[in-house]
């Protein structure tokens, strides 16, 4: 059941032109949301049909801020950060052209990882097809509800370990060089990529980096992140992490 601010700003949004229906999404939709959570909309909308524009969000008075279509990005590439009676309201903007073109992409065993505000390794084009499948329909008309296509679990986790691979190898030649920065930089994507290719080896959606090395059994990997040394230190914490994640840095002769 959803509060009443968030089913009445969930309605308006439903009504708006060129809106094609509107999800819950995020933590509060699969149960996992602590009690300070925000609640996210996801609101469809078709590009090809121009019908849908952002104004009409702001026009709806709510405090918060309004993007542009586009402004944050490839993936999440535009929404809103509203309260309504009191209430954090997220809503993010989805172009379901292209949301189709992802699922039948992932549907394939493809995807591509576009770079991507706040995410760290970027973001796969099979993220939104996640949201769908998590989702909880609000409003509007029926959206796809794809499952976790085999092809997807068959061709992601070696590229993603292929990646972790070469971020490792990456890693100890910062370490090499005695540059912290760039040595943890290289670290944490080799986990988050590690974290990326456990979840879709075992079929699961991911929908965005929060609690994905958790959810990959990688948190023996938190505290070398945590602290990953002094520059003599560096060579040896490449070392654990890699054995904590699992994969060998790859060596290029």
């Amino acid at each position: 059941m959803l509060p009443e601010p968030v089913a009445a700003l969930a309605a308006e949004l439903a009504a708006l032109p060129g809106a094609v229906a509107v999800v819950l999404g995020g933590s509060r939709a699969d149960g996992t949301h602590r009690a300070d959570s925000d609640w996210d909309l996801g609101l469809f909308y078709r590009a090809s049909e121009r019908r849908f524009d952002t104004t009409a969000v702001r026009d709806l008075g709510h405090a918060g801020y309004v993007s542009r279509l586009g402004e944050w990005g490839p993936i999440v590439h535009g929404g809103a950060w509203l309260t309504v009676d009191g209430v954090a309201v997220d809503v993010l903007f989805r172009d379901l052209d292209l949301v189709e073109g992802w699922i039948a992409d992932a549907r394939e065993g493809r995807f591509a990882v576009l770079t991507q505000n706040g995410y760290v390794v970027g973001a796969p084009t099979y993220l939104p097809v996640g949201e769908l499948a998590t989702c909880r329909p609000v409003a509007g008309a029926a959206l796809p509800r794809p499952g976790f296509p085999d092809a997807l679990a068959a061709a992601a986790p070696g590229r993603w370990e292929g990646r972790a691979s070469v971020s490792l190898m990456f890693a100890g030649t910062h370490a090499r060089a005695r540059d912290a920065a760039c040595c943890a930089g290289m670290l944490v994507d080799a986990t988050l990529s590690a974290a990326h290719a456990r979840l879709c080896a075992r079929g699961e959606w991911a929908r965005n980096e929060k609690r994905l090395v958790h959810r990959a059994g990688l948190d023996g990997v938190q505290p070398l992140l945590a602290r990953v040394g002094a520059t003599d230190e560096l060579a040896a914490t490449v070392d654990a992490v890699a054995d904590a994640l699992g994969v060998a840095p790859l060596s290029a002769r």
